[in-house]
């Protein structure tokens, strides 16, 4: 498979088979060593299912075990961190993985627990998990197409977050997101992604507003996928800030009209366009974020969200992130980070909930 090759299978009703076919038409055996270390990476931030449209179908994985099992291919691990402050065994539950991993023999590998090593690109020194890094000869990354209150997309490049240590998570963000995501897709390099585009939330990353596209998306440039779905979301390239800049350091390309896209089962093919929310830009008119970190900002946007739902009246401002930590101002603060405020809510990070209730006083 070229790097310019995109391959597009459409449907729904069976989404594991989905999964085997499209590792079947990039024939992903013929460029495997039998022993070699495989690892799956999906997207579970969040525990919620799927079809939530937060987290990876647990089929897109079966799919691929399946053709690489099939194949003789026996050293298979599962891994993923989730974001900062949840639990990953109880993702790894809650999202069908557990049960997944039992069927099929392979290992589950936390990486909130794993060891780190330090690597630099573009100019920045990164803590990475040491397994997807340096005990991992061919990644799979399998991201969720879905929109983001931060970055406008999520997908395979920012999935790799799952890869760092929390305390470099919420690092990223005082770091501004956006370079470091791209220095890290330079240290990181999946050989294969393939994205979970069955029912991605266009309108906020921790799912609840899923939205039916009913297709899974391979390639092995990170960065041309990415762009593929930005484009298909309705998104420029400049709209989604590390894809220039992984472009930059040799990631990859963002060139779509050099593309080779190869469509399987068409006749099952959407004729929607989508398009992301414009809720989630709404609502953040209503906060000041100074590095927030994106567990508590996207919480907040969803409680804001929650809010309106509700009749209530929303704060004109509402202030978040690690770069209010010892300042004392006047105003409304969400976190631990905004102690120093007039009327903050403590927590790190606090639930949408707690910060509804919170703000539905104010």
């Amino acid at each position: 498979m070229k790097a310019s090759d995109i391959h597009v299978i459409y449907g729904s009703q069976n989404i594991a088979r989905m999964a085997y076919e499209l590792m079947d038409a990039m024939d992903i055996a013929a460029v495997l060593q039998k022993d070699a270390r495989i690892a799956l990476k999906p997207n579970f931030a969040v525990s919620k299912p799927a079809d939530s449209g937060a987290t990876t179908h647990p089929e897109v994985a079966e799919g691929i075990l399946q053709y690489l099992t099939e194949r003789g291919f026996r050293n298979i691990s599962i891994m993923e961190g989730s974001w900062a402050g949840a639990d990953t065994q109880t993702s790894f539950r809650v999202c069908g993985y557990e049960a997944l991993a039992k069927r099929y023999g392979v290992p589950l590998h936390d990486l909130k627990k794993d060891a780190f090593v330090e690597r630099q690109a573009g100019g920045l020194t990164l803590k990475v998990c040491r397994k997807p890094l340096l005990e991992t000869d061919f990644l799979i990354n399998l991201p969720v197409l879905k929109a983001h209150c931060q970055t406008n997309l999520t997908c395979a490049l920012k999935n790799l977050k799952g890869c760092i240590p929390d305390s470099e998570k919420r690092r990223f963000h005082s770091l501004g997101l956006m370079k470091p995501i791209a220095c890290l897709s330079k240290i990181l390099r999946p050989q294969l992604t393939i994205v979970d585009a069955i029912c991605g939330d266009l309108t906020f990353e921790e799912g609840g507003h899923p939205v039916p596209m009913d297709r899974l998306i391979g390639g092995v440039d990170p960065v041309l996928v990415d762009s593929y779905g930005a484009e298909l979301l309705g998104f420029s390239i400049d709209e989604i800030g590390y894809l220039p800049l992984a472009e930059k350091l040799g990631v990859g390309s963002t060139d779509i009209a050099k593309a080779a896209i190869h469509e399987h089962h068409a006749e099952e093919k959407q004729q929607t366009i989508f398009r992301a929310s414009n809720v989630a830009r709404e609502l953040a008119s209503h906060v000041v974020a100074d590095a927030a970190c994106s567990v508590c900002y996207g919480s907040l946007i969803h409680a804001l969200q929650r809010l309106r739902e509700n009749g209530k009246r929303l704060p004109e401002t509402v202030y978040i992130g690690q770069g209010f930590r010892g300042k004392t101002c006047e105003g409304i603060g969400i976190g631990n980070c905004t102690a120093g405020f007039t009327a903050h809510l403590k927590g790190c990070p606090p639930t949408a909930k707690a910060m509804a209730d919170f703000l539905a006083g104010k």
